[in-house]
Protein backbone atom coordinates (compact mmCIF):
# COMPACT_ATOMS: atom_id res chain seq x y z
CA UNK A 1 0.00 0.00 0.00
CA UNK A 2 1.46 3.84 -0.89
CA UNK A 3 1.44 5.76 2.11
CA UNK A 4 2.30 8.97 2.92
CA UNK A 5 5.14 8.93 5.40
CA UNK A 6 3.43 11.14 7.95
CA UNK A 7 0.27 9.56 7.97
CA UNK A 8 -0.44 7.15 11.09
CA UNK A 9 -2.55 4.31 9.77
CA UNK A 10 -5.06 2.45 11.80
CA UNK A 11 -4.66 -0.76 13.06
CA UNK A 12 -8.03 -1.67 11.19
CA UNK A 13 -5.97 -1.27 8.20
CA UNK A 14 -3.15 -2.80 9.41
CA UNK A 15 -5.53 -6.46 10.23
CA UNK A 16 -7.19 -6.17 6.53
CA UNK A 17 -6.10 -8.23 3.54
CA UNK A 18 -3.07 -6.78 1.91
CA UNK A 19 -4.48 -7.25 -1.38
CA UNK A 20 -7.59 -5.38 -0.28
CA UNK A 21 -5.74 -2.70 1.21
CA UNK A 22 -3.62 -1.82 -1.41
CA UNK A 23 -5.80 -0.57 -4.09
CA UNK A 24 -7.19 3.08 -3.21
CA UNK A 25 -11.37 2.88 -3.60
CA UNK A 26 -13.19 4.54 -6.70
CA UNK A 27 -15.23 7.48 -6.20
CA UNK A 28 -19.33 7.54 -7.10
CA UNK A 29 -20.30 10.53 -8.64
CA UNK A 30 -24.13 11.38 -6.97
CA UNK A 31 -26.13 14.14 -8.42
CA UNK A 32 -25.65 16.04 -5.23
CA UNK A 33 -21.72 15.24 -5.01
CA UNK A 34 -19.76 12.14 -4.83
CA UNK A 35 -18.81 9.04 -2.54
CA UNK A 36 -16.21 6.49 -2.03
CA UNK A 37 -17.52 3.55 -3.63
CA UNK A 38 -15.94 0.97 -0.45
CA UNK A 39 -17.79 -1.71 1.57
CA UNK A 40 -16.44 -0.30 5.03
CA UNK A 41 -16.65 3.22 5.01
CA UNK A 42 -14.33 4.16 7.52
CA UNK A 43 -11.52 2.11 5.76
CA UNK A 44 -12.47 3.59 2.33
CA UNK A 45 -11.50 7.32 3.71
CA UNK A 46 -8.28 6.36 5.38
CA UNK A 47 -7.22 4.26 2.06
CA UNK A 48 -8.33 7.60 0.30
CA UNK A 49 -6.39 9.68 2.83
CA UNK A 50 -3.32 7.56 1.83
CA UNK A 51 -3.27 7.36 -1.58
CA UNK A 52 -3.70 11.51 -2.09
CA UNK A 53 -1.11 11.81 0.16
CA UNK A 54 -3.10 14.53 2.89
CA UNK A 55 -2.91 14.67 6.51
CA UNK A 56 -6.76 13.79 7.26
CA UNK A 57 -10.42 13.24 6.44
CA UNK A 58 -10.79 16.98 6.23
CA UNK A 59 -7.99 17.73 3.69
CA UNK A 60 -8.81 14.53 1.70
CA UNK A 61 -12.79 15.49 0.97
CA UNK A 62 -11.12 19.23 0.13
CA UNK A 63 -8.90 17.41 -2.45
CA UNK A 64 -11.49 15.05 -3.93
CA UNK A 65 -14.15 18.11 -4.48
CA UNK A 66 -11.45 20.06 -6.32
CA UNK A 67 -10.03 17.07 -8.63
CA UNK A 68 -14.20 16.47 -9.01
CA UNK A 69 -14.32 20.17 -10.44
CA UNK A 70 -11.17 19.68 -12.39
CA UNK A 71 -12.40 16.16 -14.25
CA UNK A 72 -15.50 18.00 -15.62
CA UNK A 73 -15.60 17.02 -19.34
CA UNK A 74 -18.23 18.80 -21.09
CA UNK A 75 -20.69 20.24 -18.50
CA UNK A 76 -20.56 17.45 -16.32
CA UNK A 77 -17.57 15.78 -13.93
CA UNK A 78 -15.92 12.50 -15.42
CA UNK A 79 -15.69 9.70 -13.36
CA UNK A 80 -13.00 8.05 -15.68
CA UNK A 81 -11.03 11.20 -15.75
CA UNK A 82 -11.42 11.18 -11.93
CA UNK A 83 -10.45 7.66 -11.48
CA UNK A 84 -7.63 8.53 -13.84
CA UNK A 85 -6.17 11.78 -11.97
CA UNK A 86 -6.73 9.72 -8.29
CA UNK A 87 -4.40 6.97 -9.59
CA UNK A 88 -2.17 9.39 -11.16
CA UNK A 89 -1.64 11.36 -7.85
CA UNK A 90 -1.49 8.37 -5.88
CA UNK A 91 1.52 7.35 -8.36
CA UNK A 92 3.50 10.35 -7.80
CA UNK A 93 3.12 9.56 -3.97
CA UNK A 94 2.93 13.16 -2.12
CA UNK A 95 4.55 12.87 1.21
CA UNK A 96 2.94 15.79 3.09
CA UNK A 97 0.29 18.18 2.06
CA UNK A 98 2.26 21.03 0.06
CA UNK A 99 2.95 17.91 -1.90
CA UNK A 100 -0.33 16.82 -2.33
CA UNK A 101 -1.75 20.34 -3.51
CA UNK A 102 0.99 20.55 -6.39
CA UNK A 103 0.73 17.29 -7.19
CA UNK A 104 -3.18 17.71 -7.50
CA UNK A 105 -2.05 20.86 -9.43
CA UNK A 106 0.01 18.77 -12.10
CA UNK A 107 -2.82 16.24 -12.46
CA UNK A 108 -4.83 18.86 -13.31
CA UNK A 109 -2.99 21.09 -15.32
CA UNK A 110 -2.08 17.61 -17.24
CA UNK A 111 -6.23 17.32 -17.93
CA UNK A 112 -6.58 20.43 -19.18
CA UNK A 113 -3.70 20.45 -21.74
CA UNK A 114 -4.49 16.82 -23.40
CA UNK A 115 -8.49 18.88 -23.17
CA UNK A 116 -6.79 22.19 -25.13
CA UNK A 117 -5.02 19.42 -27.50
CA UNK A 118 -8.15 17.42 -28.10
CA UNK A 119 -10.24 21.09 -29.64
CA UNK A 120 -6.70 22.30 -31.50
CA UNK A 121 -7.25 19.03 -33.48
CA UNK A 122 -10.93 19.28 -33.63
CA UNK A 123 -10.96 23.14 -34.25
CA UNK A 124 -13.35 24.39 -36.88
CA UNK A 125 -11.86 27.88 -37.95
CA UNK A 126 -8.77 29.73 -37.40
CA UNK A 127 -10.13 31.38 -34.59
CA UNK A 128 -10.20 28.02 -32.46
CA UNK A 129 -7.49 27.24 -33.81
CA UNK A 130 -5.39 29.49 -32.42
CA UNK A 131 -6.83 30.13 -29.10
CA UNK A 132 -5.97 25.97 -28.65
CA UNK A 133 -2.94 26.27 -29.87
CA UNK A 134 -2.57 29.63 -27.13
CA UNK A 135 -3.84 27.72 -23.85
CA UNK A 136 -2.45 24.13 -24.91
CA UNK A 137 1.49 26.40 -25.20
CA UNK A 138 0.33 27.82 -21.47
CA UNK A 139 -0.18 24.55 -20.13
CA UNK A 140 2.73 22.55 -21.58
CA UNK A 141 4.39 25.51 -20.00
CA UNK A 142 3.31 25.19 -16.85
CA UNK A 143 3.50 21.63 -16.71
CA UNK A 144 7.29 20.90 -16.58
CA UNK A 145 7.58 24.43 -14.11
CA UNK A 146 5.51 22.54 -12.03
CA UNK A 147 7.95 19.24 -12.13
CA UNK A 148 10.77 21.36 -11.36
CA UNK A 149 9.19 23.29 -8.45
CA UNK A 150 8.49 19.58 -6.87
CA UNK A 151 11.74 18.52 -7.26
CA UNK A 152 13.15 21.37 -5.61
CA UNK A 153 10.54 21.19 -2.43
CA UNK A 154 11.91 17.69 -2.40
CA UNK A 155 14.97 18.26 -1.90
CA UNK A 156 14.83 20.95 0.01
CA UNK A 157 15.45 23.88 -1.94
CA UNK A 158 18.89 23.06 -2.95
CA UNK A 159 19.25 23.91 -6.61
CA UNK A 160 21.51 21.13 -8.49
CA UNK A 161 24.40 22.16 -10.09
CA UNK A 162 26.40 20.37 -13.21
CA UNK A 163 30.13 20.34 -13.63
CA UNK A 164 30.58 20.15 -17.53
CA UNK A 165 34.29 20.94 -17.40
CA UNK A 166 36.66 19.61 -14.58
CA UNK A 167 40.77 20.10 -14.77
CA UNK A 168 42.26 16.91 -13.68
CA UNK A 169 45.99 17.42 -12.00
CA UNK A 170 48.27 14.64 -12.15
CA UNK A 171 47.63 11.37 -10.48
CA UNK A 172 44.50 12.75 -9.93
CA UNK A 173 41.31 10.44 -11.36
CA UNK A 174 38.63 11.90 -13.79
CA UNK A 175 34.91 11.23 -14.28
CA UNK A 176 33.46 10.76 -17.64
CA UNK A 177 30.08 12.74 -18.07
CA UNK A 178 28.40 15.31 -16.21
CA UNK A 179 28.41 15.08 -12.24
CA UNK A 180 25.75 16.79 -10.71
CA UNK A 181 25.52 17.94 -6.95
CA UNK A 182 22.81 19.66 -4.68
CA UNK A 183 24.22 23.25 -3.37
CA UNK A 184 25.24 21.55 0.01
CA UNK A 185 28.73 20.52 -1.54
CA UNK A 186 31.31 23.30 -0.16
CA UNK A 187 32.61 24.95 -2.42
CA UNK A 188 36.70 25.89 -2.05
CA UNK A 189 37.58 29.62 -0.89
CA UNK A 190 38.04 32.02 -3.42
CA UNK A 191 40.80 33.53 -1.48
CA UNK A 192 42.33 30.22 -0.70
CA UNK A 193 42.27 29.20 -4.13
CA UNK A 194 43.72 32.60 -5.48
CA UNK A 195 46.40 32.46 -2.54
CA UNK A 196 47.35 28.91 -4.20
CA UNK A 197 47.57 30.25 -7.63
CA UNK A 198 49.86 33.16 -6.45
CA UNK A 199 52.15 30.71 -4.06
CA UNK A 200 54.65 29.88 -6.98
CA UNK A 201 54.98 34.17 -7.80
CA UNK A 202 55.84 34.89 -4.67
CA UNK A 203 58.36 32.35 -4.38
CA UNK A 204 60.17 32.94 -7.39
CA UNK A 205 60.02 36.39 -6.36
CA UNK A 206 61.65 35.68 -3.17
CA UNK A 207 64.52 33.29 -4.68
CA UNK A 208 65.09 36.58 -6.90
CA UNK A 209 65.79 39.01 -4.10
CA UNK A 210 67.75 36.35 -2.06
CA UNK A 211 70.36 35.56 -4.95
CA UNK A 212 70.46 39.34 -5.73
CA UNK A 213 71.45 40.41 -1.98
CA UNK A 214 73.98 37.18 -2.34
CA UNK A 215 75.63 38.80 -5.50
CA UNK A 216 75.92 42.16 -3.85
CA UNK A 217 77.81 40.59 -0.57
CA UNK A 218 79.91 38.56 -2.71
CA UNK A 219 80.96 42.01 -5.08
CA UNK A 220 81.65 43.98 -0.99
Amino acid sequence: MTTAPDITVPTAIAATDPAKAAAAPRIKLLSHGFSIDHPDQELGEQLMVNALGVADREAMHGMLRQLVKASVSGESPDEVNLSFMISMVKSIRPRDSVEAMLVAQMVSVHVMAMRCAHHLANADDLAQHDSAARALGRLARTFPAQIEALNRYRSHGEPAITVQNVSVGDGGKAIVGNVTQHARVIVSDKNRASAARNAPKAAGSRRRRASAAAKREAQA
